[in-house]
């Protein structure tokens, strides 16, 4: 059986551009420590984009906040400076350092710099997170093969690997696509999500857990009151 061409592959950190490396499964082991270490580049170089974007908004944000603080700082002194008589016919500079603080904080906002810094962090963070996961689960399972197991055919061990590598790869698109939809959030209302990762899951209910108790109130059940007939008139 002839593999397959490789493909040129796409951006750094662009998962539509990488495609699985050709290999044979004559030598299974060999070929799941391959597709092992494709996932983790993978992984890390996705982890790489974030941190790379992290620093370059860092750089533009801290310079924008440093404005906005500094214009603040002046549009507040040096109208209390002429004021006082301290120094003469500053302020109109004080207006101008306000006017400056508004541009900086705006320009913030507009092109989301802070808000798309804390995304980036988040999002390094929980891919790094889940790689040392994915670590610690092949680790096992290497253990595992080394020790013998006690049950179960080589088939069965590669597709427990296999599983592995996949459940990691449809997490790391996931932190992918939950990073990609606050930005169409932001850029759609203008504002930063409030609460995207944070939103609970409903719980789903026990079935073996009993069904809940009902209470009468206090002092027993109401009694339903017979209707009255109205007076009659006389």
């Amino acid at each position: 059986m002839g593999q397959p061409e490789m493909q040129p592959e796409g951006p750094p950190g662009d998962p539509a551009g990488r495609t699985l490396p050709p290999g044979d499964w004559a030598e299974p082991a060999a070929r799941l420590d391959e597709l092992y270490r494709w996932v983790e580049q993978g992984a890390l170089r996705t982890a790489d984009r974030y941190l790379a974007d992290r620093s370059r908004r860092r750089r533009t944000a801290n310079l924008l906040r440093g404005g906005t603080a500094a214009g603040v700082v002046a549009g507040a002194a040096l109208p209390l400076l002429s004021a006082t008589g301290a120094v003469s016919g500053c302020a109109p500079w004080g207006y101008l350092g306000l006017l400056l603080a508004v541009a900086c904080a705006g320009a913030d906002r507009a092109f989301g710099l802070t808000s798309g810094l804390l995304r980036d962090t988040v999002a390094a963070e929980e891919v790094v997170r889940r790689l040392r996961v994915l670590q610690f689960d092949w680790a096992s399972e290497c253990a595992r093969e080394m020790l013998g197991p006690a049950e179960g055919t080589a088939a069965e061990a590669v597709d427990r690997c296999l599983g592995i590598l996949r459940r990691f790869s449809e997490d790391v698109a996931e932190v992918v696509r939950t990073e990609t939809t606050d930005w169409l959030l932001e850029f759609r209302t203008g504002r930063p999500p409030l609460s995207v990762h944070t939103t609970p899951s409903p719980r789903r209910p026990d079935p073996t857990a009993p069904a809940p108790r009902h209470f009468p109130p206090p002092g027993g059940t109401r009694p339903n009151m017979p209707r009255q007939r109205p007076p009659e008139p006389r």
